[in-house]
């Protein structure tokens, strides 16, 4: 090998083993799955310089590959696409479980310029490599040189493979990491969203809400004289006839709505471009729901248990989310006073929030 090709060859062992590094950071840096595969996918495309590049995912729901990221020419094309296992060079790579090289596309059968990144039969190679990850492929990056560049190597095929499998780990820790989150955001006991996730949805509706000029309404719940539920029949009847609410909270919500349980007996609902009137409305039928529902507990027993609902609105009670809280939270109070088992709106000014404290989230069953 001349002395200039051997410099060349060390130069790109140099920047791929640099490259390697970043990644490694990375998978220890973030665990947003966007962020690490727009990282991975800035290396390889340093470090091999492809034209075009592309990384496909596996849509469990459809079984189809969907491209995740696409660069280059075509790209905004391919990103309205879905491919099937098999189906062009990703796709046979995805099914076979297995990297692959095609020097020429122009004499490769199961090429198709529809589904590869190759924007046209004049570029000439193509790599492709499998995200494996402890025998399931999760999906493939696939890279494509420019018209007149040479061919890619063996050695850019190892390359790819090596970073293929550095993003499949990062891609099941950053998926791994956000079914955790999903779990700290539902209540155990009812299956419904809790605290921590009712605020992070009312700010983000909030904000819609505010750009878009619609309503939002939030629905407060208590249920009345439930300790008496938790006294005569224990904390294991509680907890269930707990679920059962949640039941009848999600048969009466419409899909657009989002049930929680705040804290102890106490449950939200929000309503997204919902006003006073319906919102009222939506909370007389919860009203009469819980009238006319037998709680079993689990134990084939009869408990009726009724509810007092606060109604607050955007932007007419109060202007942003925890306001929202505390505006229905005080109509709520209000029904409390009246009697219970009923439904208010809010007063045109809310007051402060009131926390769930450390004594009611101890005794919620």
């Amino acid at each position: 090998m001349k002395p200039a090709d051997l410099l060349s060859a060390l130069k790109r062992t140099v920047e791929q083993l640099a490259a390697f590094n970043e990644i490694a950071k990375v998978l220890t840096s973030t665990l947003e799955t966007r962020e690490v595969l727009s990282l991975v996918m800035q290396k390889v495309s340093a470090v091999l310089r492809p034209a075009n590049w592309s990384l496909l995912l596996l849509d469990d729901a459809t079984g189809t590959l969907y491209f995740e990221i696409a660069v280059g020419d075509g790209a905004e094309r391919l990103r309205h696409l879905r491919v099937r296992p098999g189906e062009g060079i990703a796709g046979q790579v995805f099914l076979s479980g297995q990297p692959r090289r095609v020097d020429d596309v122009r004499t490769t059968p199961d090429f198709s310029p529809r589904f590869d990144a190759a924007s046209s039969f004049r570029t000439r190679s193509v790599l492709a490599a499998p995200l494996a990850f402890r025998g399931r492929v999760l999906g493939v990056i696939e890279l494509v040189n420019g018209e007149g560049d040479p061919a890619f190597t063996d050695e850019d095929l190892q390359a790819v493979t090596a970073v293929a499998d550095f993003a499949a780990i990062a891609i099941e820790n950053a998926r791994n990491f956000q079914r955790a989150q999903e779990l700290t955001l539902t209540d155990e006991h009812t299956g419904l969203g809790n605290v921590r996730q009712l605020r992070a949805l009312l700010e983000r509706e909030v904000t819609r809400a505010r750009g878009f000029g619609h309503p939002l309404a939030l629905l407060f719940l208590d249920l009345d004289h439930f300790k008496a539920v938790n006294d005569a029949h224990g904390h294991l009847v509680g907890s269930a006839v707990l679920r059962e609410v949640g039941m009848v909270l999600r048969e009466h919500a419409r899909p657009v709505d989002s049930a929680f349980r705040y804290g102890g007996d106490e449950f939200a609902v929000l309503l997204p471009e919902t006003g006073l009137q319906r919102a009222l409305e939506s909370a007389e039928r919860l009203v009469h729901a819980f009238r006319g529902q037998r709680f079993t507990g689990d134990q084939a027993l009869q408990l009726r248990v009724t509810a007092s609902i606060g109604v607050a609105c955007f932007p007419d009670h109060a202007r942003d989310g925890i306001g929202l809280i505390a505006a229905s939270d005080a109509a709520m109070y209000s029904v409390k006073a009246q009697g219970r088992d009923g439904a208010a709106p809010a007063a045109s000014s809310a007051p402060r929030l009131r926390s769930v404290t450390p004594s009611e989230a101890a005794s919620s069953p």
